[in-house]
């Protein structure tokens, strides 16, 4: 509930300061008089962007200031935002001429979602062209669901309805990814099947290459072990030297210690070579051609070095990576059709559950239709629109969207023998106001509403249609805070508390002031509804039996 409304530098609003009660409460003023800056002091509470004209003082800040009375309900919100919780909550908007605008919720500063994700439950505000909402048919779907008790089922649908279309969504996708794949996968699998074929798990290639370039230089290889076999044995050879040479030495070592150290290192010097010559002569018997091998090494190494080529690597190591790689790509595609079939089988349950929920919905609704029609032609009946007929059409989709599988038309006629036509072609602005009033008392009585503000709903009536209005209203006010901005007296009257707007100048600064009216006041203001500034004692004595 709305309990209190501060108003600084706004507009033609120097200062205001409201507080409200629960119940029905009206709003007059003549026309020009400034009601319409209340109703834009309090969008900006609702989260609406700025409009910097409204600063009235360029030097002074623009605030707009509200308290609300919540109930304890609102407090998982406050939680869930890590805002301070308090029964009585301060909501303010400030802004400067400088282009700065800050929203606080308990002085504690918020972004304008926020605002509005937290006022949008708080108050709202139907103005004249919103009763153009009644030729939508989402929102005369959306009063059938709310009469209907409708509005769980209507959510347990759209949970349903919003993972279908998401699965959906993500199958699409997955779909298309694994076309994309499918194209280069064939060339993958032959990609890797040229890797595979190479073993390189277990095959040596460098090893494989040094063995094929000593086989290229075999008679070299020849020559050189030849010459250290041969070279080294060869009569009168180095080793036939050095022994003749260690007979000299052994016959005299003992005859000097270091004689007798340098024998022993050439006695291992000749011990070496002999090793030398023996392998050198055993390498040369393997020097032989082994046609077979070098045909599968000079195969093997080929094909190893095409693929090096092929995709432009240096190393053994770089194709064993390039294959892992593959693998992992082609086994992405295997995981991918694995997760599309678990996918597929979950869109189709979803979409069985959701096309379920929606012919289950559209009976109710239409159930809900009938009754919501008797209900709202009972209300203009009362509102001197009593030969009205109403039908609600529902046409029942063979594919649901995000509302189900209906499809609604509002067919309205005010007048004896004319048949119902589409509301958006044959209601009347006065009719248009009385039935978006029925189906704003409606939902009265049907769902806890937040505080609503109601801007001249009764357009385009007047005398007994008028006084009707105004009953009604008041029977609302039994049920939540509300709000009438009116110019009949009518409806003014029957507010359980009235405000009035009024604008004077003095010299060249015009102000306007927003005061709540005593009971002693009342029948004046209303007496000026009837009747203007002169004031006879006739509106006054209506004005009296209206407020009785």
């Amino acid at each position: 509930m709305l309990v209190q409304l501060t108003i600084r530098n706004f507009a033609l609003i120097a200062s205001a300061d409201l507080e409200f009660n629960s119940g029905f409460t009206s709003i007059t003023g003549e026309t020009g008089s400034g009601k319409s800056i209340l109703l834009s002091a309090l969008n900006l509470i609702l989260g609406e962007r700025a409009d910097y004209s409204v600063i009235r003082d360029a030097e002074k800040k623009t605030i707009v200031e509200a308290v609300f009375k919540l109930s304890p309900s609102k407090k998982t919100w406050f939680e869930a935002e890590d805002i301070d919780w308090s029964e009585e909550t301060v909501i303010r908007r400030e802004i400067t001429a400088q282009g700065k605008s800050r929203a606080f919720i308990n002085d504690t500063p918020v972004q304008l979602a926020q605002l509005k994700e937290l006022t949008e439950q708080l108050i709202y505000i139907h103005s004249q062209h919103e009763t153009l909402e009644l030729k939508n048919p989402q929102f005369q779907l959306n009063l059938i669901d709310a009469f209907s008790g409708l509005l769980p089922e209507v959510e347990a649908y759209r949970s349903v309805y919003s993972a279908w279309k998401k699965d959906t969504s993500r199958l699409n996708a997955l779909k298309k990814s694994m076309q994309e794949q499918q194209q280069e996968s064939d060339y993958h699998q032959f990609q890797l099947d040229e890797l595979l074929a190479l073993e390189l798990e277990k095959n040596d290639y460098p090893a494989y290459e040094q063995e094929l370039n000593r086989l290229g230089q075999l008679d070299d290889l020849r020559v050189a072990f030849g010459a250290l076999s041969q070279g080294l044995s060869d009569e009168n050879g180095p080793l036939d030297q050095l022994r003749t040479i260690r007979l000299t030495v052994d016959k005299w070592r003992s005859a000097d210690p270091k004689l007798n150290e340098l024998g022993e290192r050439l006695t291992a010097s000749l011990i070496e070579l002999d090793d030398l010559s023996a392998e050198a002569s055993d390498q040369l018997e393997t020097l032989e051609i082994n046609p077979e091998r070098q045909a599968f090494l000079v195969q093997t190494v080929d094909k190893y070095n095409a693929l090096l080529r092929k995709h432009h690597l240096n190393s053994q190591h770089e194709l064993k990576e390039l294959q892992d790689s593959l693998e992992q790509k082609l086994s992405a595609t295997e995981t991918i059709g694995s997760e599309i079939s678990g996918l597929e089988e979950r869109v189709e349950k979803l979409h069985k559950e959701a096309v379920q929920k929606a012919q289950a919905l559209h009976g109710k609704r239409k159930s809900g239709a009938e009754g919501l029609k008797k209900h709202l032609l009972g209300i203009l009946s009362e509102l001197k629109l009593p030969d009205t007929r109403m039908e609600f059409v529902a046409e029942e989709l063979q594919t649901p969207d995000q509302f189900g599988s209906t499809r609604i038309a509002l067919l309205f006629s005010a007048n004896a023998g004319s048949a119902p036509k589409p509301i958006e072609k044959t209601a009347s602005g006065g009719e248009l106001s009385r039935l978006m009033l029925a189906v704003q008392a409606t939902l009265s009585e049907k769902k806890s509403l937040p505080t609503l503000i109601l801007d001249e709903i009764d357009t385009g009536v007047s005398g007994e249609v008028a006084l009707r209005i105004g009953k009604l209203l008041h029977e609302m006010g039994k049920r939540m805070q509300l709000f009438a901005i009116t110019h009949l007296p009518q409806v003014a009257a029957k507010g359980q508390y009235q405000y009035e707007v009024s604008k004077s100048s003095e010299g060249s600064v015009t102000n306007t002031f927003i005061q709540p009216l005593s009971e002693k006041d009342r029948p004046d203001a209303i007496a000026r509804l009837m009747s203007g500034d002169s004031i006879s004692e006739a509106s006054r004595a209506n004005a009296r039996i209206l407020l009785s």
